[in-house]
């Protein structure tokens, strides 16, 4: 017997293929943005696999949102560190004093 219903990532796949029609029109370096946007879904398709979701466009929205609020964070980490005052280094300190 076979599986009646498919494996996340077949479903995956599936939708990516059905959006490939929004990557045609694409220009510059849109259709690169727009593939590593459907990789991010493939990354975490284990994740969304478990959610066991019964609407399975939730479950690839949910990874994408997922995703950019990842990247927003590290770049919010980013920003906090090049904003903040670094305190002097050692050798900095010792040079100073020299």
């Amino acid at each position: 017997m076979g599986r009646t219903v498919p494996s996340w990532r077949q479903v995956v796949e599936e939708v990516i293929a059905r959006f490939s029609g929004f990557k045609t029109p694409l220009r510059g370096e849109d259709p690169e943005i727009f593939d590593d946007l459907m990789n991010q879904c493939r990354l975490y398709a284990s994740a969304a696999s478990y959610a066991a979701l019964p609407v399975k466009s939730d479950g690839i929205f949910l990874t994408l949102l997922f995703a950019h609020h990842k990247m927003i964070h590290e770049l919010q980490d980013k920003v906090q560190q090049l904003s903040s005052p670094q305190p002097p280094s050692k050798e900095t300190l010792d040079a100073y004093k020299s």
